[in-house]
C-alpha cells in the first residue's frame, strides 16, 4: 500500500545523496590541473663550436610535472604527453671579430625545422659590438613521442656561449 511516510524518507534519502554526490564532484572537478614546466639554461661550455648547430642545455633549473624532459647535457627535450605548449627562448651569440654579423634561431620538432618559427636576427657590420641576444615565443601542439631542439642559423664565426629555454603545457 502506498505510504506518504515511506515516500517522505525516499525523498530525504534521495536528497541526501544528491548533496554528497554534489560536495564529491564538485572540489573534484575544480581541482587545478597538474603543472607541467621545464626551464633549461646553456652556459659557456655547452656550446663549444662556431656556426649552425643545435643548442645543448646542461642546466636543468625548473622541472615540474612529467609531461617534458631533457637530459643534462643533451639538445633534446622529449615531449611525453600530447598537449598545447608555451615555449620561451632567449638565444645569446657573440663573434670576437668586427666583421658582418648575423645569426637566426629556429625550433626544430622531431629534427625538422619550423619555418613559423624562424627568428631572423639583424645584420650588424664591422665597427660594432657583435652580440647580441634573439628571443622568441611560440604556441604549438606536439605530441608525445616527439623531440624539440632549439637551433642557432648562421654562416658567421658566432659561439653561442648562453642559452635558456622555458616550456609549459598550457593545456
Amino acid at each position: 500500500m502506498f505510504c506518504k511516510k515511506d515516500n517522505l524518507n525516499e525523498f530525504i534519502l534521495g536528497f541526501f545523496i544528491l548533496i554528497l554526490l554534489v560536495m564529491i564532484f564538485i572540489p573534484i572537478s575544480m581541482m587545478p590541473e597538474q603543472k607541467n614546466i621545464l626551464t633549461i639554461i646553456a652556459t659557456d661550455e655547452d656550446n663549444p663550436g662556431v656556426g649552425t648547430t643545435n643548442i645543448k642545455f646542461s642546466q636543468n633549473d625548473i622541472v615540474i610535472g612529467n609531461a617534458l624532459s631533457h637530459e643534462n647535457g643533451e639538445d633534446t627535450i622529449n615531449i611525453n604527453e600530447n598537449g598545447v605548449y608555451q615555449i620561451s627562448y632567449q638565444l645569446y651569440g657573440q663573434n670576437e671579430n668586427l666583421v658582418t654579423f648575423k645569426f637566426n634561431a629556429v625550433l626544430l620538432v622531431n629534427n625538422n625545422p619550423l619555418e613559423n618559427t624562424f627568428n631572423e636576427g639583424p645584420i650588424l657590420r664591422q665597427n660594432t659590438e657583435n652580440r647580441m641576444t634573439l628571443s622568441g615565443t611560440v604556441i604549438l601542439k606536439l605530441n608525445a613521442g616527439d623531440n624539440l631542439k632549439l637551433q642557432a642559423v648562421t654562416i658567421e664565426d658566432i659561439n653561442f656561449p648562453r642559452a635558456r629555454m622555458d616550456i609549459e603545457k598550457i593545456a
